[in-house]
Formats: C-alpha cells, sequence, structure tokens
C-alpha cells in the first residue's frame, strides 16, 4: 500500500500529531495527562472565543472579523473571481468581504450550526442570510476554518458557494459609502 505525502496544512496537521504521539509515547502517564488537559483547554477557550464572537455578530453587537489577526493569512477556496488567497486584514477585507457586502441592505446574519474545535483549530458551519440592494434574499452556507493563536486567528480557510456569492456582485449596485 502506498500512502501519498500529505501537502500545505495538512501536512502540518498530520507533522503535529506524529510529534504529539511521540511525546505521549515517551511520556510519563502524569506528563501524558498534563499534555491532554493543555489541549482540551486550548480547545474548550479557542471554542467559547469563536462561539462568543458569532453570538456578538448575530446580536449585531460585535463583529467577528475583531478576532482576526493584522497578519492573517485567508483562504476562500473553490473557483470564482474572489476565489484567492489574502495576506492580511487589509487585504481580505477590500477584495474578499467588500465586494458582498458592500451590496448588502441588511447586515449579514449567522446562524450557526455547529463549532467544532481541535487543537488549535476551530471549525464553524453555519448559514448566513440578508437582503441585497436590489431587494433580493443572499442565502448562503459556509464552513469556515481557523487556526488560532492566543486567542487570534492568524490562518483561516472559507468553503462557501461562491455561485451564489458571485451572483450579489454581479446583479446589486454597492451602497454609496
Amino acid at each position: 500500500m502506498t500512502i501519498a505525502s500529505p501537502t500545505g496544512t495538512a501536512a502540518a496537521v498530520v507533522r503535529n500529531l506524529l510529534i504529539a504521539l511521540a511525546f505521549v509515547a515517551a511520556a510519563t502517564p502524569a506528563q501524558a495527562r498534563a499534555a491532554a488537559a493543555a489541549v482540551a483547554e486550548t480547545e474548550a477557550r479557542n471554542e467559547a472565543i469563536v462561539r462568543e464572537a458569532f453570538e456578538g455578530w448575530a446580536s449585531q453587537e460585535g463583529n467577528v472579523f475583531d478576532l482576526l489577526s493584522p497578519d492573517i493569512r485567508w483562504t476562500i477556496r473553490g473557483s470564482g473571481p474572489v476565489a484567492d488567497t489574502y495576506n492580511g486584514i487589509e487585504d481580505f477585507v477590500q477584495r474578499g468581504s467588500t465586494p458582498l457586502v458592500s451590496r448588502l441592505a441588511s447586515p449579514l446574519m449567522p446562524d450557526v450550526r455547529h463549532i467544532w474545535s481541535v487543537g488549535d483549530r476551530v471549525v464553524i458551519r453555519f448559514d448566513a442570510s440578508a437582503v441585497t440592494t436590489s431587494g433580493a434574499p443572499y442565502d448562503n452556507q459556509f464552513v469556515w476554518i481557523f487556526r488560532m493563536e492566543e486567542g487570534l486567528v492568524v490562518e483561516a480557510e472559507a468553503f462557501l458557494d461562491l455561485v451564489a456569492y458571485q451572483e450579489v456582485v454581479d446583479n446589486n449596485e454597492p451602497r454609496e459609502q
């Protein structure tokens, strides 16, 4: 049997798991319990931070983008004009977010379906809806994968219906700023 070599983010996850397994194998039972407790604490803290940010977004009392590191690397997966990797918060907001948000007459409202936290990763599955500047509904489904460091998102991957995104951009005038 041949196993393909993982690349990119998958390689990092596999490498981290192998390192963790090697550490646990060499650790005493007390050290292994302490390491597991530290990972569980990190997972719980990261999940709570992200959950609170999404609750603030949904109640319009916060902004999930406040969690983003200024140097974030945000990748929108798929094909289409917006599918790209954005370096830094300004790049992401200008090229990835503003083309859509400027064509919405109402705030994009998230409806979180589930949040999972594993190690330094938090996965958020949510739906979101708004009304466009032409009065049409905009509905989309999202999966965002965050890599967290010290309470901030340093890397993000976004999966969404890019056809629906692009239809809003192509068929609606931006709001006047």
